[in-house]
């Protein structure tokens, strides 16, 4: 029996004009439910059905659904007539900009763009221009967009790449057709906590940049083992490449910094996007002077191009001045530490009663149960040790109660600060009964 017909119905009306009915395939998803309203914590499907949200526009929605001081401040925006001109700067502009640089202290100037996608590929533009070289490194269980030098090895079958080498790199597992042979010879896959990897790349290519999440947060929640990052910085001091940290889903969500304030270390370039304007088109990147006046380089053969019709957009960028100032008026990142302190713990409780292999990683609000007995390291750990199909059925039977996690296993859960005590123990309560019926 479908539980959502009418989400089934706007889904192969939605496919008569669009490819897959669904205008970013990330999005589709088994079962197919179509969202209609969100409000704070909740959200309703077009059956009427309410959930507690645990996905959030991919984490984006770090104040909550249709948060109220940023809804009004994009409406000032419409009552005041504000426009895109598409000819000189914008006060706007200028207002975030100086917000964002005062919040992330590594941040000395920014540019905007509409998604994080285009944060990633000007990034990587910036390190080639700035070192002369081609070559990057990413990570095996990374996301860092729709490009061609990142659109590969996600959650990758290792049927397809093989097991772990190190030291060592993986094929170029490629999310997308299209992508020129040539071009993914630029592009060096490596697993995530391996230094030893990243120096053998080193010792054989030109390398421009690397690239990484600094918590992998598209495999669930895979944290940085003690030194990892710091051993990143010196490499890059030493080798003459450019360290990008892709914060697009930790930065504001963990700290008004970005994961960077947390951890100690000062990458050369950053990404960011989701929850800096709450789920309005937001991509940024920022960082040091140097490297970011190359967009606007003396020499033309040096210079860096960045152009966007609907870059800092007044709507987008309204939403994004609120997000940050009410961030950084305080209580935000206590309220959701401890909820998210309150889930882990719970969550926990409930586990250990199965005797089933269980670990809950958290940082702060962002959240993920693997069904393995220990935290995972990289992405072949979770690969060769979750138990994937336990995962998906708890998903699903998760949903069936109201409680929306995206129903794709390993994928990453995150608290809002719109959610409450009530919401998390309500979780709780129906995780107990979900466990019990697995």
């Amino acid at each position: 029996m479908n539980a959502w017909p009418k989400s089934s119905a706007l889904l192969k009306s939605n496919e008569q004009w669009i490819p897959g009915g669904v205008v970013s395939l990330n999005r589709k998803s088994d079962p197919n439910i179509c969202f209609e309203k969100g409000q704070g914590s909740r959200v309703w499907d077009l059956e009427g059905n309410e959930y507690i949200d645990y996905q959030a526009g991919f984490a984006a929605a770090f104040l909550g659904h249709n948060d109220p001081d940023v809804n009004e401040a994009v409406k000032q925006t419409l009552s005041e007539a504000t426009l895109l001109m598409g000819a000189g700067p914008t006060n706007l502009e200028g207002t975030f900009a100086r917000l964002f640089c005062e919040c992330v202290p590594s941040a000395d100037s920014v540019q905007i763009t509409t998604t994080g996608s285009e944060a990633t590929y000007h990034a990587l533009r910036i390190a080639r221009a700035v070192t002369g070289k081609d070559h990057i490194i990413v990570m095996q269980g990374g996301y860092n967009g729709w490009h061609n030098d990142v659109a590969c090895n996600v959650i990758s079958q290792l049927s397809d790449i093989g097991e772990r080498v190190s030291p060592g790199e993986y094929p170029y597992d490629s999310l997308s057709a299209g992508i020129p042979s040539q071009h993914k010879s630029l592009v060096h896959i490596v697993n995530f906590n391996d230094i030893a990897s990243v120096e053998y790349i080193l010792k054989r290519y030109p390398v421009a940049g690397m690239l990484l999440e600094p918590i992998l947060q598209n495999v669930g929640i895979v944290q940085p083992l003690p030194g990892y990052l710091q051993s990143l910085r010196k490499l890059a001091d030493d080798h003459g490449f450019l360290l990008i940290f892709d914060e697009v889903k930790t930065g504001f969500r963990h700290a008004l910094g970005g994961y960077q304030q947390i951890c100690g270390v000062r990458p050369d370039l950053s990404t960011f996007g989701k929850a800096v304007a709450n789920g309005y088109p937001m991509g940024v990147i920022a960082g040091k002077k140097e490297y970011l006046d190359y967009f606007v380089h003396p020499e033309r053969s040096k210079r860096v191009l960045i152009a966007g019709t609907f870059n800092a957009h007044p709507l987008t960028t309204a939403a994004a001045i609120a997000t940050l100032r009410k961030l950084s008026a305080g209580g935000v990142y206590e309220h959701v530490n401890k909820l998210g302190q309150m889930l882990e713990e719970g969550l926990k409780d409930i586990f250990s009663a199965t005797g089933r292999p269980f670990h809950i990683a958290r940082q702060g609000s962002a959240f993920c149960a693997y069904f393995m007995d220990h935290a995972p390291v990289d992405f072949h750990d979770i690969a060769q040790h979750h138990d994937f199909a336990f995962d998906k059925n708890y998903r699903l039977k998760l949903i069936e109660q109201g409680i929306f996690n995206f129903p794709l296993p390993i994928k990453q859960g995150s608290i809002s600060f719109a959610h409450s005590v009530k919401d998390i123990e309500e979780t709780l309560d129906k995780t107990k009964i979900v466990v019990g019926q697995l």
